[in-house]
Parts: C-alpha cells; sequence; structure tokens
C-alpha cells in the first residue's frame, strides 16, 4: 500500500529531565531509528522536530510553535504530503515493527486495505485497552477536515489534546501485539527496554534486525542452519572456525547473489556445503585417532 508517514521527534520529555528522547539507544540504535525502520517503505517520511541525523532520508518539519504539543505537530507534519493514507507515530516506539505497520495500514479503510470502507482510519489500541493515536494510520481528507475544524473552532492547534482530533473520526482499533504500544516516556521505562532487547528468548532476533538496519541488508536469516554451522565447525575443526566459517559462507553468498541467486537459497547452499566439510574433517579427525586408523594407513 502506498502511503507516507509522519514521525512526531519533539516534545519537551519532561519525565526524562529534559533529555534528547529520539536520540536515546535502545540495542545501540537510537529511538527515531528504530521507528523509521518500522515505517522504511513509507514513500515519503516526515519527522516533526529538531534536524538530526538518521538512519535513512526523511523531510523535517516543525510545529508552530515549536512545543505547541502533539496536534500542531501532526498538522505541520501533514502540511508536507498529500498522501491519501498517512502512518502517524512516535518517535519512542523501540519495539513496534513493520508487520504491526502493515496490520495498520490495512485496517485504516484505504485504498488497498481490507477495513470497513467507512472508517477514515486505524489506530492501536494497548493491552490495557487505551487507544494510541501516535500509532495510527490515517485517511488523509479526514485528518485534514478535522485539523481544519479545529483550527477554526479554537483559533489555533497549540496545546489541543490528540483526543479533540480522534473524537470527530471513524476509527478502527486495532488490538497491539506484545510491547509494539511500548514507549519509553521515563528512564525506568528505557532501562526496561534495553533489558527486555537482551532478554534470552529474543536477543538472537533483535540482534540480527539491528545487525541487518546497521548494514543496510534485508535478508531472511536461517538462525538455525548457522547455528548448526558454527557448531559443526567449532567442534569438527576448532572453535575459531566458527566465526570464519561463517563469515566465508556470508561471502560466497553474496558472490552468489551477484551472479543472480536469490540470496536466501545462496546462504543455505553454502551453509550445506560448509557444514558437510566440516562433518568430512571431523569423521577424518576421529577415524585417524581410533585404534585402527593404523591398518587404514597400510601399517602394523
Amino acid at each position: 500500500m502506498s502511503y507516507d508517514a509522519i514521525v512526531l521527534a519533539g516534545g519537551a520529555a519532561r519525565r526524562l529531565g529534559g533529555a534528547d528522547k529520539p536520540a536515546l539507544s535502545v540495542g545501540g540504535r537510537p529511538l527515531l531509528d528504530r521507528v523509521l525502520d518500522a515505517c522504511a517503505d513509507a514513500r515519503t517520511t516526515i519527522v516533526v522536530g529538531g534536524r538530526r541525523p538518521t538512519a535513512r532520508p526523511v523531510r523535517w518539519a516543525r510545529e508552530d510553535p515549536p512545543g505547541g504539543g502533539p496536534v500542531a505537530a501532526l498538522d505541520a507534519g501533514l502540511r508536507q504530503t498529500a498522501a491519501e493514507l498517512v502512518l502517524v507515530l512516535s518517535a519512542d516506539l523501540p519495539f513496534l515493527d513493520r508487520e504491526t505497520v502493515r496490520t495498520l495500514l490495512s485496517s485504516s479503510g484505504g485504498p488497498g486495505g481490507h477495513g470497513a470502507p467507512g472508517h477514515e482510519g486505524a489506530l492501536l489500541r494497548d493491552p490495557d485497552g487505551r487507544d494510541q493515536p501516535l500509532i495510527a494510520a490515517y485517511r488523509g481528507e479526514p485528518l485534514r477536515r478535522e485539523l481544519a475544524l479545529l483550527a477554526a473552532e479554537h483559533g489555533s492547534l497549540a496545546g489541543l489534546p490528540l483526543r479533540a482530533l480522534t473524537a470527530e473520526l471513524d476509527l478502527a482499533r486495532v488490538p497491539a501485539p506484545p510491547f509494539a504500544s511500548f514507549d519509553c516516556d521515563t528512564w525506568d521505562d528505557l532501562a526496561a527496554a534495553r533489558a527486555r532487547i537482551r532478554e534470552h528468548g529474543t536477543v538472537l532476533d533483535q540482534w540480527i534486525t539491528a545487525v541487518k538496519t546497521e548494514l543496510g541488508i534485508d535478508l531472511p536469516v536461517d538462525v538455525k542452519a548457522l547455528l548448526d554451522l558454527a557448531r559443526d565447525a567449532a567442534h569438527g575443526v576448532d572453535r575459531p572456525a566458527a566465526p570464519l566459517t561463517t563469515f566465508l559462507v556470508g561471502y560466497a553468498a553474496a558472490r552468489a547473489e551477484a551472479a543472480g541467486a536469490d540470496p536466501a537459497q545462496a546462504v543455505a547452499e553454502a551453509s550445506r556445503k560448509a557444514a558437510g566439510l566440516a562433518l568430512r574433517w571431523a569423521a577424518e579427525a576421529k577415524a585417524a585417532d581410533s585404534p585402527d586408523a593404523s591398518h587404514e594407513n597400510g601399517s602394523g
């Protein structure tokens, strides 16, 4: 689905002592970059807030007056796009993923979605039953209409609460997957996010996603196959062979992809060959250490 994204990255962060919240890191990546990765396929991304380095190109906007609140910030971002479908996100969502974004877009009632045609958007509802208007997909025309009406009624959008906007829109509610709506408003929240990302059951997935983003690659990773290969190389050859072998498999897969091969299949084929070699190497070493090895060598 074609859409533009608006990410609100301003705010005073009072509960963080005025810290630059979008720049705070979780898993070695700034919060803003993690959110930008969740909407990487947006046609255009507008970040409302102070300019800063980002992992991918964005447009910048600023609410008037600066610090005028989320409704004024949303209006400033919306002025930078004429898209029929607009994704709106806050910049402090460390666990928001692309799948949740796709679900919001497809539930919005916009072109190409499966939401009810009458809906004017879709927002996430957190596990406690609270609506999250800054994790939402809105149809552009109704959103512009309501912002204009609010401005006419109040004379300014500064200081208005988001519920003044969302109350007038027909929005679908999408149940939030675990942690998708988790935001970092306090230092305790930030500590919890940093601990969560290192939990045993998810740390490999989080790490692989971070590395792929850092290196600018998008490739399915067969974690089990690569770990099995590393194990076979470490046990059958020598411990340092594990990382060296997986590096060589990656290099071989990259060469195969450059020659036109499917990257995932190239990784699988290179892993299969290297694992087979490691097992043959181990079998040969085992045979050499066996009592009958001398007969195989023709001595005795």
